[in-house]
């Protein structure tokens, strides 16, 4: 079996493909995908261009993200005082274990249409979007019930503080009323990505992010026309806003005509295929699952610093706030990497596998160095942004800076080097190399040298476990088992 047949990702289902096409241009578009609209054809011209120019919204989308969260978490902190900011934070984390599944699966689902997209199979891309669409809506429908009417027994469980209770459930309750939205919007922008289109999903995530935002201060405090909320109006300005902007969303996929649109007959892709579901849950468990694992080592972490005192938490959590945004652009670039690499492979370009993975590597690599050069010469300014200059915790996030800062740049050319193989659908040694870089390696090594080193030996387990992440990947990836995989049965 040659490279090309062991990633056709093929389906049962398209043995019964409708005899009718809905659209004649379907034809125009296997041709040349970029007839129209802001599509990307991933598997031709020049790759280091192509990468960069698809990974820009990526970032973006990840710095809204990032500036949404916190601009909502000041709206509440600042509005309704600490009790309400610590019930966000308690509902926040049931949000991540939901988010975490949805990221899995959705990875999933960008991965089989970037194959079929670049093997020009858009009856393939079709399904797969159908497919996954019926599944998230179901998923979607039943979380938001469970979260509606799970909400009290959830909050007991994560022992929720009394004062912080009341504002919780309204929020809990309220905020799960979006999930059907958080879901389907998720999917047609991972599906959209998956196609080579991350213009339309940027532009969507900026409405979102102006509109959740901007209705926090006016539904919370009832500002002119609006109620007063209270926290329940920062829950249903993130409602409003996820619906209003996948509604956006749709009209423009059906205006624009683009490709992961359903129409007619193929309106019947929405009826879950067994085949496809299956690729997504096995292929997007592990996925999800890495989630859990950098999640849990994250707790154990902070719990091992806590126990250094009020000053070394404190500077971690600021050096924390620093490392969101230098890690951006190096999951950027792995994720377009990932989404880059699935066409090709779809497309039976494997040479140009390898070189978009050189190109990423070395991308991330030169982004990632240049920051941490950078805070190195600035990182009491830019640390000073979260606390005061003159503060006793200063120094110590100076040295936390100093000493585990530049691990980053191994980690940016790991998840390059892990969107490939996962673009292929080799997603469980990704979760191993992953385990075994934050447990055995970071956790394992942290408390091994904390006799001797003290606080130092937390420090010094963060880069140590990148480097260990680093040649366990590039071994792997050297071996070519990963092009083994297969994201479906042929």
């Amino acid at each position: 079996m040659t490279n090309c047949d062991s990633v056709t990702v093929a389906t049962e289902a398209e043995a019964s493909a409708p005899a009718e096409r809905s659209d004649p241009r379907d034809d125009q578009r296997r041709a040349h995908p970029l007839a129209h609209g802001p599509q990307m054809d991933l598997t031709s011209g020049p790759i280091t261009r192509t990468l960069i120019l698809f990974a820009l919204p990526s970032l973006g989308g990840n710095v809204l993200q990032s500036l949404n969260a916190t601009m909502n978490g000041v709206w509440v902190g600042h509005m309704l005082g600490e009790n309400a900011f610590a019930a966000t934070t308690n509902v926040n984390n049931v949000m991540f274990l939901t988010l975490a599944a949805l990221f899995g699966f959705g990875m999933a689902t960008t991965i089989l249409v970037g194959q079929n997209f670049g093997r020009r199979n858009v009856d393939a891309v079709r399904r797969v979007v159908g497919s996954s669409a019926g599944m998230f809506l179901a998923l979607s429908v039943l979380i938001a019930l469970m979260g509606w009417f799970g909400a009290p027994t959830l909050l007991h469980w994560l022992a929720t503080p009394k004062e912080a209770l009341p504002f919780a459930l309204g929020y809990f309750k309220i905020i799960f009323l979006a999930m059907p939205a958080i879901f389907m919007l998720a999917l047609a922008t991972m599906a959209l990505r998956g196609s080579g289109n991350a213009r339309t999903p940027l532009k969507w995530m900026l409405i979102s992010v102006i509109l959740d935002s901007g209705l926090n201060p006016f539904l919370i405090a009832g500002i002119g026309p609006f109620p007063r909320l209270g926290i329940e109006g920062a829950a249903w300005a993130t409602v409003i806003a996820n619906y209003i902007c996948l509604v956006g969303l749709l009209i423009d996929i059906y205006r624009d005509d683009l490709i992961i649109r359903l129409r007619g007959a193929e309106l019947g892709y929405l009826r879950p295929d067994a085949t496809i579901v299956r690729a997504i849950v096995l292929k997007g468990f592990p996925m999800a699952l890495q989630m859990f694992v950098v999640s849990g080592a994250s707790i154990v972490m902070i719990s091992l610093i806590n126990h250094e005192g009020v000053l070394i938490t404190a500077a971690y959590g600021v050096t924390m706030q620093l490392w969101t945004y230098i890690q951006m652009p190096a999951m950027a670039i792995g994720m377009a990497v990932s989404t880059m690499a699935a066409q090709n492979i779809g497309a039976g370009r494997w040479d140009r596998v390898a070189q978009i993975t050189r190109a990423g590597a070395g991308i991330s690599l030169a982004t990632t160095l240049a920051i941490v050069a950078l805070l190195a010469l600035v990182d009491r300014p830019a640390l000073s942004m979260f606390i005061s200059i003159n503060s006793p915790a200063m120094p110590i996030a100076q040295h936390i800076q100093l000493v585990a800062t530049w691990g980053f740049v191994m980690f940016g050319v790991t998840f390059v080097l892990l969107g490939t193989m996962r673009a292929n659908g080799a997603v469980w040694p990704a979760l191993g190399i992953l385990f075994i870089s934050l447990w055995p390696v970071r956790i394992g090594l942290a408390l091994a040298l904390h006799p001797w080193l003290g606080a130092d030996a937390i420090w010094l387990s963060l880069p140590t476990s990148s480097v260990v992440s680093l040649i366990l990947s590039y071994a792997y990836y050297a071996s070519g088992a990963w092009k083994r995989a297969r994201m479906m049965p042929a």
